[in-house]
């Protein structure tokens, strides 16, 4: 059974009971407590806290997501960092029974797994929440002896919330028996053992409950339905194999990686799947948020690259072979395969040069002994190494990572180059003549001009001002063509002549990202700040100063556009003043 049949029948089992088929949201959630989407659930949030669904009152779908918390299990049998999550959810609809019934149809009666090879796990209470004695009754009822339904406490059997806060409870999980062989532990081989004989199928969250940044939790006045269940997973029990590595999802890609080292060959399938997907979001290599981890996966498939020898540039070939396996089921990956290719090889060539450098400092760091968190940023600043592939490489060797001192490190570089950044960031410097500040009016039209022309995925990387000409840097993975830079240049000078409104405002900081503010490094931002919008045009946190209205820069020139790095691309530009009114 190819991974498409369980895909769409899951889809069409809940179609035809009633429920809307919604489409995957994007990987980056609308939520900004949270880096990446993780859960089916979280494009429904908001529903389960009862504001009106647009779509119905109940839904499913199949959800992309990527799971931080499992870089480092990657390797194993089972955990991945993507994944499509297969879920059907509930708004104030039917509740625990509903849910039940449905997955053991679908489990049994849609897709012939055997039921006596169902094991369940439920909430058995813990502190004010109490056991969920309704499940495990409803479980009974449907013909799962009680010999084979286990309680469990909160870490294992109580989802949520996502993010912060929102919506939780308690939940009850389907497990299959892989091998009906119990490990040493005999009668005490149950669900959640470690021997692998069991794989947790399907999570039902039954969200009875909010959680607030305190953790307190107070009952919710709609009840829903919130499942999820790991498509890969599905696969592997559906193809009868041993691995999610095995099945028709990831088996293309593994069959291109030559070497016997099997552990490496799945980090790098599984890393190179989630870079693809990742890149396809318009998310490039940096060292902070997503891209972040999209370096930190990068730059540790190619490190297990290096171990198994594998030429330079492997890593190109196999994001092919990534999209050629999904192009049917999520289109943009397809669409997006030129900049997603140009986005793995800056970062495969860019880190290859010094990953062997970086090897060879680290081993006479390690010969000394545990790593000092002044060596952790050294590698880091230095090589390129990310604290997590330093502490892989110590783990290794039985050394320990002092995490603790490398933050420190890390923080004094940052007051170090404070400075710069509240330049780069903040506004124009000390430059504050009028020529200067024409040019910093024309960065934030220059900016938007750019999202317009080549996508939302640009974002400024920094700019220098002078009282001769502007530098901007921002996030491109390739060189602009002649036709772009035109159509940029034009669009600001469009904008200059429509005369447009300079507006300064003052606000919080979460109030000026809500109405859309552009913003970087938020970390650094007050409390509250300035924001500068530039009619319906430009919106953006700055420290300014500003002209009144556009017309007053005059002509916008673009001289140069050039590259300032992996996934960058530098703007230089002048303006031509406006002519002078004739005295009288």
């Amino acid at each position: 059974m190819l991974s498409k049949k369980p895909r769409k029948e899951f889809l069409t089992f809940f179609e035809k009971r009633g429920h809307q088929i919604v489409a995957s949201s994007s990987l980056i959630p609308t939520d900004t407590t949270v880096l990446f989407t993780t859960a089916g659930m979280q494009q429904f949030k908001e529903y389960f806290l009862g504001k009106r669904s647009p779509f119905s009152n109940k839904v499913a779908s199949c959800q992309k997501c990527f799971r931080t918390s499992d870089i480092g299990e990657v390797g194993d049998e089972r955990h991945l960092t993507f994944l499509e999550m297969l879920g059907n959810f509930s708004f104030g609809d039917y509740f625990k029974e509903g849910a039940v019934k449905y997955a053991l149809d679908f489990l049994v009666q849609e897709l012939g797994l055997e039921k006596e090879k169902i094991w369940i796990t439920v909430f058995k209470g813990e502190g004010r929440v109490p056991e969920d004695k309704e499940s495990k009754r409803i479980w009974q009822s449907l013909g799962i002896p009680k010999e084979r339904i286990f309680g469990f406490d909160r870490k294992d059997n109580f989802w949520g919330p996502t993010g912060l806060e929102g919506p939780c409870g308690p939940s009850t999980e389907i497990h299959y028996d892989l091998t009906s062989q119990p490990c040493q532990k005999g009668t005490n081989c149950i669900p959640n053992c470690d021997c692998n004989r069991f794989i947790e199928l399907w999570n039902l969250v039954f969200n009875e409950y909010y959680q607030n940044r305190e953790g307190q939790l107070t009952p919710l006045k709609q009840r829903g339905v919130d499942t999820g269940m790991g498509l890969e997973r599905l696969a592997m029990v559906c193809q009868n194999k041993k691995s999610v590595y095995e099945t028709d999802l990831f088996f293309p890609i593994m069959v291109e990686i030559p070497g016997k080292d099997e552990r490496a060959k799945r980090v790098i399938a599984d890393h190179i799947k989630s870079a693809v997907f990742l890149a396809s979001e318009d998310i490039l290599p940096s060292n902070v948020e997503q891209g972040y981890i999209l370096r930190r996966i990068l730059r540790r498939a190619i490190r297990y690259g290096k171990i198994l020898n594998l030429p330079k540039n492997f890593l190109i070939p196999l994001a092919q072979k990534v999209i050629e396996i999904y192009r049917d089921i999520y289109p943009e990956v397809q669409f997006r395969q030129a900049d997603i290719l140009t986005v793995i090889q800056n970062e495969e060539e860019k880190f290859s040069k010094t990953l062997e450098k970086g090897l060879k400092q680290f081993e006479k760091i390690s010969a000394r002994g545990d790593i000092s968190g002044v060596d952790a940023f050294h590698l880091y600043d230095t090589y390129g190494f990310p604290l997590e592939l330093t502490e892989e490489l110590a783990r290794e060797r039985g050394l320990k990572t002092n995490k603790k001192g490398f933050q420190e490190a890390f923080e004094k570089h940052q007051e170090i180059s404070r400075a710069g950044v509240e330049k780069k960031f903040g506004g124009i410097g000390k430059e504050t003549s009028p020529e200067a500040i024409r040019l910093h009016t024309a960065t934030h039209l220059l900016h938007q001009a750019l999202r317009e022309v080549l996508g939302l995925h640009v974002k400024q990387m920094g700019s220098d001002i002078t009282s001769e000409r502007l530098r901007f840097d921002f996030s491109h993975p390739k060189q602009m063509t002649e036709e772009e830079i035109k159509k940029v240049e034009n669009l600001v000078n469009q904008k200059i002549k429509e005369d447009l409104e300079i507006k300064k405002e003052e606000m919080p900081h979460k109030e000026a990202i809500k109405k859309g503010a552009l913003a970087f490094f938020k970390e650094k931002y007050p409390e509250k700040v300035t924001v500068y919008s530039i009619n319906n045009f430009s919106k953006e946190i700055c420290a300014g100063p500003h002209v009144q209205r556009t017309l007053e820069l005059g002509f916008f020139n673009i001289v140069k556009e050039e590259s300032s790095g992996a996934g960058v691309r530098r703007i230089r530009a002048t303006l031509i003043p406006p002519p002078k009114a004739d005295k009288l």
